[in-house]
């Protein structure tokens, strides 16, 4: 059986005999956990072991787990903070500051790899303009190059650590005040004026990196749909011109931001012709259900293929973990982050 786009959620902490059924689906090929699916380190390992054992070839595993305001295991985990705190330490230092990025990047992925997930949905590389509180202290820096140098190094400690990094809200959600989980957002500059947002995921792209989600943006000057849903940004603007080779998400097809282009399943339909390879769609099982029953899809092996790759690599178990020297590392470098002074960034770009 191979994986199917759907990336589907789970209502609480254990399967149940509905949700395994739903996963055993084969348009079914990845799973999201939340704070609800989530009581302490062993009852994670105990589930993420029950949803790849559902089928063969396993079902990929995902979290938020960014730090900040945007971290769902907290209990039992380390405390990651905000990755602006990052882009703080880079501009008192740029190679304490990258190496910084390593160092959590590989903390944050170690310890979800050791509880059996597969990818977390990172790192964020929005630049911060100072106006997107959804974004806001998610984005590492206001500068481009600056976002790009701190996402690679984050990205090769993700790599470390065995677990694959995928950027996101591509091509950008700093530069927009609404909120794309509640509404549309629109940002009105044309392509050529983008290039900034652009930058970091020509850096990691050029590092190999592995997934994009693609934000519910609309940007008229350069396609009509939202970026999720359009040809243009994702076939032609990251496949063709940005290279890429890895896996597309969309960003959650039941959100605000997409609400306002049919049904699910034609919503749905838009992001699979527009170039999406995983479909995620959270917090609504009807619409879960619907997909089921109303989706058709043409097997793909060449998404398979992609999706596939981004299992997590064996690494340390949870004991194991705890007990390593690049483990403390990781807690120095926390603690470091708790004591040393806060520093303002400028959005102002150099």
């Amino acid at each position: 059986m191979t994986l199917g786009p759907l990336m589907v959620d789970l209502k609480g902490p254990e399967l149940d005999a509905e949700e395994r059924e739903m996963l055993a689906h084969p348009l079914v090929g990845s799973v999201i956990l939340f704070t609800r699916n989530y009581v302490d380190p062993e009852q994670l390992g105990y589930l993420t072991a029950a949803i790849h054992a559902v089928r063969h070839p396993s079902l990929v595993i995902a979290v938020d787990q960014e730090g900040g305001r945007v971290q769902r295991f907290r209990p039992g985990f380390s405390r990651l903070p905000a990755v602006r705190r990052i882009g703080q330490e880079y501009d008192l230092d740029a190679r304490h500051g990258l190496a910084l990025a390593r160092d959590l990047g590989w903390l944050m992925a170690a310890e979800l790899r050791a509880c059996g997930v597969d990818i977390s949905f990172a790192p964020c590389v929005d630049l911060d303009y100072g106006v997107s509180e959804v974004i806001g202290d998610r984005a590492f820096h206001a500068r481009a190059a600056a976002v790009a140098e701190l996402a690679v190094a984050y990205m090769h400690g993700m790599r470390d650590a065995g677990m694959a990094a995928t950027a996101k809200h591509f091509p950008g959600h700093g530069a927009v005040v609404a909120d794309s989980h509640h509404a549309l957002p629109v940002d009105r500059r044309a392509l050529v004026d983008m290039e900034d947002d652009l930058t970091p995921y020509r850096r990691l792209i050029a590092n190999q990196l592995p997934g994009v989600m693609v934000a519910h943006v609309a940007f008229p000057a350069v396609d009509a749909p939202p970026a999720s849903l359009s040809p243009r940004w994702i076939r032609e603007v990251l496949r063709d011109d940005l290279g890429f080779r890895g896996v597309v998400f969309s960003d959650d097809l039941s959100m605000g931001g997409a609400a306002s282009h049919g049904d699910i399943v034609a919503r749905s339909r838009a992001a699979l012709a527009a170039g999406c390879d995983v479909l995620a769609v959270c917090n609504d099982r009807p619409a879960v259900t619907s997909l089921l029953e109303r989706l058709q899809v043409e097997p793909d092996p060449a998404m398979h293929l992609r999706l596939a790759r981004l299992r997590g690599r064996e690494g340390l178990s949870h004991a194991e973990l705890l007990a390593s020297d690049a483990w403390r590392q990781g807690q120095r470098a926390l603690a470091h982050c708790a004591e040393a002074p806060a520093l303002e960034l400028s959005v102002e770009k150099a």
